[in-house]
């Protein structure tokens, strides 16, 4: 018997992207699905693409978690997949596959997500993308988030609490760490297309380097930041070209108003989890030798087999700490105000 699945869709003005999504749904085999688009007061056509697709439009406040979370309340099926609107399926048997993948695990405490292939609109920044692509499917701390999708049985969605809505965002990071603390991910079958829109109207550097910011942000427990940074995470139809230097200017405020000793504290904190990210460098050393040498994670095996141990280290997090700091308020904050003329 066909596994039972809801799907969960959040959109606010997403028509344009909705209805092809809608399309790779209404053809996925040996699954049944239910799927809801939950609306977080769309005023374009999205809630009429949804009906034409079939899709059942749930009304929600707006902020991703909270419409999530609403629509969850209404899930029929004993499987949850949360999507975002503007990914495409590259499979007709992908959600069937996952549910495969994770039934397996007996617990069922397990929730999966796919590896990611950028839908592109420009040229250049090939090997950005080619890295992206690659950190996705690595499915190591800080690299899982929504635009992976995200599936789970929803006795476990249900055991976690749902998705935290302290904030209109971050809410696939917190959902993360609670699935990583309390159970297992596995990486699904089948890659999910999802838009590079956002990387090309902000700029795929500007748009990367606030990301990066936000998890530190995040992971530090700097939660003045969010309150005070000036549309950290727009909606998408409110995106254009990102300009980074208000949020580093208010990194240096909030420095100041902390106090030195506080500061290093944050500073300190932030270094040590990059230096659990020693990882990454490997793999951007395997991204950029693949074309000549194939798949295999040649970089990132000698990290994990010899260098990992060795590079985690307080001596390290000294380093990247006092980098940080240099790089933050000199190179970044320069770099800024000339990409800002």
């Amino acid at each position: 018997m066909p596994a039972s699945l809801t799907v969960i869709v959040p959109a606010i003005d997403e028509a344009e992207a909705l209805a092809p999504l809608l399309a790779d749904l209404a053809v996925q085999r040996d699954v049944v699905l239910q799927v809801l688009v939950a609306d977080g007061g769309s005023t374009d056509q999205t809630v009429a693409v949804a009906g034409a697709g079939h899709a059942e439009v749930i009304s929600s406040a707006p902020g991703r978690g909270v419409q999530m979370n609403t629509a969850a309340a209404h899930a029929d099926h004993p499987w949850l997949c949360f999507l975002h609107a503007d990914s495409r399926l590259t499979h007709p048997r992908q959600l069937a596959a996952a549910i495969d993948c994770l039934a397996a695990d007996p617990d069922r405490r397990v929730a999966g997500h796919f590896a990611l292939r950028f839908m592109r609109t420009t040229r250049g920044h090939a090997f950005f993308y080619r890295y992206l692509e690659a950190k996705s499917a690595a499915s190591r701390r800080y690299t899982i988030n929504g635009d992976q999708g995200l599936i789970m049985p929803a006795r476990f969605f249900n055991e976690l609490g749902g998705f935290d809505t302290r904030l209109a965002f971050l809410e696939d990071q917190r959902m993360a760490t609670a699935i990583d603390s309390n159970g297992q991910w596995r990486l699904c079958p089948y890659r999910l297309a999802t838009s590079a829109r956002r990387f090309e109207r902000e700029g795929e550097r500007a748009r990367y380097l606030l990301m990066a910011l936000i998890m530190a942000m995040h992971t530090a427990g700097v939660s003045r930041f969010f309150e005070r940074a000036p549309g950290v995470y727009a909606r998408q139809s409110q995106t254009e070209r990102l300009v980074l230097s208000p949020y580093i200017d208010l990194l240096v405020s909030l420095w100041r108003e902390c106090g030195i000793r506080a500061g290093l504290a944050v500073s300190w904190r932030m270094a040590g989890v990059a230096v659990t990210q020693s990882w990454q460098p490997f793999l951007a050393i395997d991204v950029a030798i693949e074309p000549l040498l194939g798949a295999r994670r040649y970089a990132s095996r000698l990290h994990d087999r010899l260098l990992r141990h060795l590079l985690q280290n307080r001596l390290l997090q000294a380093v990247l700490m006092v980098a940080g700091l240099l790089w933050v308020f000199g190179l970044l904050r320069l770099w800024c105000r000339l990409r800002n003329k």
